[in-house]
């Protein structure tokens, strides 16, 4: 049963928006990434700095804050000064490096992102999966940078969709009952040939309290009695709610929806596939209200 209708929202203030400049065929299906030879040149290229660092916390099962920055003035020096402060605090979770988005060499890096053209200085929160999960503009406090921190269903979920992925949440665990019921048309979306690769499955225990907030997000009660599945699509569109048993027509049905019933000037959602050559869609930063 599909408890809610599409809806629009917004991940960790980061929102998923950002780099996460999203296609989908008008079958539904999010774009699968292209192998060129500029990719692949890029992946044998030595890692620069940043990516090093980068590289090191996530070995490290650590966030890194990336201080991205443009000039010298006062106002990039005093978030400095803060930001390695407060980071001071959190030594054990998270470490930081500074990016000049000048510099050639981390000009990858910064394309990535899409700040080429940001607003600076700008700090983004990466978790050990890679996944962006807060952005500070200017001026930020130890509280902001707190938020930075997600449970790890979280983490996965913003993961996959700034992959490129469609999200099924599966909320289950040992009590639940219509488990296998549940998880039959997710498992066969997922081996479906028109959606391979694109899927991101993630299993949320509903009684774990580290995933509360993320249940509640989602709108499903820790104490469901019966196995719920969320199904989220790029590049944060809630497309249905399960609750019991699934199939894979039904799903598929929702994300065909969510592609076409979208509002391309709300910003957040996914924009149509671009002509051949076209540069990719960008989409804004969003900050979260909550």
């Amino acid at each position: 049963m599909n408890r809610n209708s599409m809806s629009q929202f917004c991940l960790c203030g980061f929102a998923c928006c950002m780099a996460v400049g999203t296609t989908m065929a008008q079958t539904g299906a999010p774009a699968k990434p292209k192998e060129t030879a500029e990719v692949a040149l890029t992946q044998q290229r030595p890692a620069t700095a940043a990516e090093t660092a980068i590289q090191r916390a996530a070995d490290a099962n650590k966030y890194i804050f990336l201080f991205f920055f443009r000039a010298t003035d006062d106002a990039t020096k005093v978030a400095r000064t803060t930001l390695d402060a407060e980071l001071l605090k959190l030594a054990d979770r998270a470490t930081t490096t500074a990016v000049n988005i000048s510099d050639a060499q981390e000009k990858e890096l910064v394309k990535k992102y899409g700040l080429d053209r940001a607003p600076m200085p700008l700090v983004l929160a990466v978790s050990p999966l890679g996944a962006v999960t807060r952005s500070f503009p200017g001026k930020f406090t130890e509280a902001d940078l707190l938020t930075a921190f997600v449970s790890v269903g979280m983490e996965k979920c913003l993961k996959g969709l700034q992959d490129r992925k469609i999200v099924t949440i599966c909320v289950q665990n040992e009590e639940t009952e219509q488990n296998a019921g549940a998880m039959k048309g997710v498992n066969e979306l997922v081996t479906d040939k028109e959606f391979a690769g694109t899927i991101q499955i993630v299993t949320i225990d509903p009684a774990d309290k580290n995933e509360l907030s993320l249940l509640k997000q989602f709108k499903v009660d820790p104490k469901t009695k019966v196995a719920e599945t969320v199904l989220l699509a790029p590049p944060g569109t809630v497309v249905g709610n399960f609750v019991g048993d699934t199939t894979k027509e039904v799903l598929v049905a929702a994300v065909k929806s969510a592609a076409k019933g979208c509002d391309p000037k709300s910003g957040c959602c996914p924009p149509k596939a671009p002509t051949a050559g076209a540069p990719a869609p960008k989409t804004d930063v969003v900050e979260n209200k909550s």
